[in-house]
């Protein structure tokens, strides 16, 4: 059977981008393995442990043109051991020095040491994704910075606000992420070198000096207190963190999708009209399907949340509960966390921005959504706000009952008319001049994101 008949998993074919995905791939999983395996033998070598000669050989094989998958897997069918088949399949390239080889250590020095190394990839590609999608955002914001729309809440319109703001709420959210990301690198990216439970037993009193240079070799942090095992309170924290960023995404999504609604129409995804099929029955179909895949996937990205904690509670110093649940936790959630940033960063980077909708939208609400505004103005002729709340609430249902605008209604009202005059009215009835400070916060937004990324964006 040909493998592309065997793939049952849509990261294998639909889902994902190859770069995210090679980190977690068998062959760069086993090249990680490897690479931890030479730092042991160089920190034991540092310590006088084992002759320098001897590191200096099982560095110069450990990769994977001297440890080939098949050759570890052909062990691994034996021993039904895949580090020890790794750890054979190395000693036996290096002669005599492959008595070294993981020497004090024990299997999750290796596969802990190794996620970390893959953890730290992956972190790197999700911040430059951050990057990207916040430099999109930024630029979407201060381009719309005074576009004028309404602002819903119930689903219901409410005030107006511009649509560069509401993008700069998104960049600001992002933001905290980026923050996050970096905090916590130093808590995700650690390893450990403290054998069988913990307690560096293995290595004697050397212990503190080889644990310190294999991490510092490899450039991760120390688990200052580990069982067998790197404490997962740091993975649920990982796999937290990729949720909170997905989950932002489908919010951003969500918005979209509403935006799009025929009714609505105030934005719209990118469509090829070229060659893009947007249903295969109602050809005049244009679906923001891009969004609607960012929606499910970030769901998928939650779900890992509760399996990944239930892998913090193990028996004593380790069993083996969280090891095939990590498996696909750990590969599927940094996975399609690049994917949804490369896919909502697509949508924002070319989104269709109906200006003309949004006004049409603004003039469709009769004036209504100007209540607040006239009351204020209304308060601040003397009447009272809680008096001017209840005026023009009761001229607001009258006038909807009997079909009029707010402006009409308010013009017929003896009560508003002897506070204000028709000017004054007008202007407290126009929407662009009610949007508060919502360009002046994007544009503080906006700096703000320039000194986090260090770069102006332009």
């Amino acid at each position: 059977m040909e493998r592309d008949a065997m793939l049952i998993c849509p990261l294998d074919y639909r889902y994902g981008r190859e770069e995210m995905k090679s980190v977690f791939s068998e062959e760069s999983r086993l090249n990680s393995q490897l690479l931890v395996e030479a730092a042991l033998a160089r920190a034991h070598a540092a310590v006088g442990n084992i002759p320098s000669e001897a590191a200096e050989i099982i560095t110069a094989k450990a990769n994977l043109e001297c440890v080939s998958m098949e050759r570890v897997k052909a062990i691994e069918a034996e021993t039904k051991h895949d580090i020890m088949a790794m750890v054979k399949a190395l000693s036996d390239q290096c002669g005599d020095a492959g008595r070294y080889v993981h020497l004090g250590a024990t299997s999750n020095d290796i596969v802990d040491t190794a996620a970390a190394l893959e953890i730290k990839a992956a972190l790197e590609i999700i911040e430059r994704d951050l990057d990207t999608f916040i430099c999109t955002l930024v630029k979407l914001s201060r381009k719309h910075r005074n576009t004028v729309e309404i602002g819903r809440t119930h689903g219901q319109f409410a005030i107006p606000t511009t649509f560069g703001f509401k993008i700069a709420g998104y960049v600001s959210e992002m933001m905290r992420h980026y923050e996050r990301l970096q905090e916590i690198k130093k808590r995700a990216c650690v390893g450990k070198m403290s054998g069988a439970i913990g307690t560096g037993a293995g290595f004697a009193d050397q212990f503190f000096k080889i644990q310190e240079n294999v991490m510092k070799d490899l450039g991760l942090g120390i688990e200052e207190a580990a069982t067998q095992i790197v404490c997962r309170d740091r993975y649920a924290e990982l796999v937290f963190l990729v949720s909170l960023i997905t989950t932002s995404c489908e919010r951003y999504a969500t918005e979209v999708r509403n935006l799009q609604r025929s009714e609505i129409a105030e934005v719209a995804e990118a469509f090829d009209a070229k060659k893009q099929v947007g249903s295969s029955t109602m050809a005049q179909k244009r679906n923001p399907m891009l969004s609607e895949n960012v929606c499910g996937l970030a769901r998928i990205v939650r779900s890992y949340i509760a399996p990944q904690m239930e892998s913090m509670i193990l028996w004593h110093e380790r069993d083996l509960t969280n090891s095939s649940a990590e498996r696909f936790i750990l590969t599927h959630s940094m996975a399609l966390t690049d994917d949804i940033l490369a896919k909502i960063n697509n949508v924002f980077s070319n989104l269709d921005v109906h200006s003309e909708n949004m006004q049409r939208n603004i003039n469709a609400s009769n004036g209504f959504i100007m209540a607040e505004s006239v009351l204020l103005t209304l308060s601040a002729k003397g009447i009272g706000r809680q008096n001017a709340h209840e005026l023009v609430r009761q001229i607001s249902l009258k006038a909807e009952t009997e079909g009029k605008g707010l402006r009409e209604a308010l013009l017929e009202n003896a009560e508003v008319m002897k506070l204000v005059n028709e000017a004054e009215l007008d202007a407290a009835l126009d929407p662009n001049s009610y949007v508060g400070s919502a360009p002046q916060m994007v544009d503080k937004v906006t700096a703000e994101a320039e000194k986090l990324l260090g770069k102006r964006i332009v």
